[in-house]
């Protein structure tokens, strides 16, 4: 084919193939150079963004050393002193910081609590714990107990005896249904706590009006369960031993019913209950190794494999791990076997039934 056709076909019309060559070319190169001026405004771009980048992160990372260099180790910084203080005989213990001041056991101390001034026993001498290990803010002490006023406590204590027989009479004045525990006021006399405890409600507003009047601080009526009522009062147990509560324990614990059936008790209310009319609070001290038991020993109801053939357990002891098993080719002659000498196929379950529940659904705390 002729090159001139072949040119003039592709060449524009009117122009030759010099005039478009020419023209073409300068064009591509204008197109070259403007991409070229593109790439390197690009790469001048990314090369301010990088050198800012690192900038910042070398500051940074300064910073960073710096405060390594300057803050303590995280497990000394993080530990502060305390002391536990108690205001009840057995009571909660709440921790406060002691500033600085050496307390021993049996010390007091004068402290600001949410009820007002208190004078509290030293239970916990200074000690240092990991601030983590703290719920809140520790408040700080305000005095170590002077002699002062450890005339100013005897003094409330007998007031507070004065208070109580003053209180029942007004209850009796004002036909109230509720009953006169104890009295507590606070240190610097600036609340008296009377406490009390009925079957419902009871509107106290005119007995309240009277004690205003007559102490001339801040009144205040709180209503406690039996749990309290015994704690308070104290008295002693069915096993002749002082209350679990009144002697040692700091704060409730939760007891169930289902406690009691799987320790395999009696579910007769005067066998498991404490003179307070709500469960025993001992059932919960051995209720962890029971539960370590059930685990291991077979339920009553659960199906096994003994070496004198298969049956059902009819009745355990979850401490010497014996059983008595009922064997489906000899039901009438049960067996009484270790739980280590049988295979367990299923278990069984502890349930209690709908009759058992109504009976003692008031020992539980509601």
């Amino acid at each position: 084919m002729d090159n001139n056709y072949y040119t003039e076909k592709i060449a524009p019309k009117g122009k030759n193939t010099q005039e478009f060559s020419a023209q073409d070319k300068s064009e591509g190169d204008k197109r070259t150079d403007s991409r070229n001026d593109n790439r390197q405004k690009r790469r001048t771009e990314r090369s301010e963004r990088f050198d800012k980048n690192e900038k910042r992160n070398n500051t940074q990372n300064s910073c960073e050393a710096d405060e390594v260099k300057t803050n303590p180790p995280e497990s000394a910084a993080a530990m502060v002193e305390i002391i536990g203080i108690r205001f009840k005989d057995v009571g909660k213990i709440y921790y406060f910081s002691p500033e600085g001041v050496e307390f021993k056991q049996g010390d007091r101390a004068i402290v600001e609590t949410a009820r007002g001034v208190e004078c509290g026993d030293i239970v916990l001498a200074n000690r240092s714990v990991p601030e983590s290990s703290l719920v809140t803010s520790l408040k700080s002490i305000i005095r170590k107990a002077t002699p002062e006023d450890e005339r100013q406590l005897e003094q409330n204590r007998r007031k507070e005896k004065e208070v109580m027989q003053l209180f029942s009479e007004k209850i009796r004045q004002h036909n109230l249904e509720m009953k006169p525990i104890d009295i507590d006021c606070t240190f610097d006399g600036s609340k008296i706590l009377f406490y009390f405890t009925s079957d419902g409600r009871v509107d106290f507003r005119e007995l309240v009006k009277d004690l205003a009047a007559i102490y001339r601080t801040r009144i205040e009526l709180r209503q406690i369960g039996v749990r309290d009522e015994a704690k308070m009062l104290g008295g002693i147990g069915i096993c002749g031993r002082q209350f679990c509560c009144a002697g040692f324990l700091g704060e409730f614990q939760p007891v169930s019913i289902k406690m009691a059936k799987e320790q395999s008790l009696s579910l007769n209310p005067t066998k498991i209950s404490g003179t307070c009319g709500r469960l025993m609070c001992c059932l919960k001290y051995e209720q962890s190794c029971y539960e370590e038991f059930l685990r291991t020993t077979p339920k009553v109801g659960a199906y096994v494999e003994t070496a004198e053939g298969r049956g059902i357990v009819e009745e355990t002891n979850l401490l010497t791990g014996i059983l008595k098993i009922k064997l489906d080719k000899n039901p009438n002659a049960p067996i009484t076997v270790n739980k280590t000498e049988v295979k367990l196929i299923k278990d069984g379950q502890i349930r209690l039934n709908r009759d058992e529940i109504r009976a003692l659904k008031n020992l539980e705390d509601n």
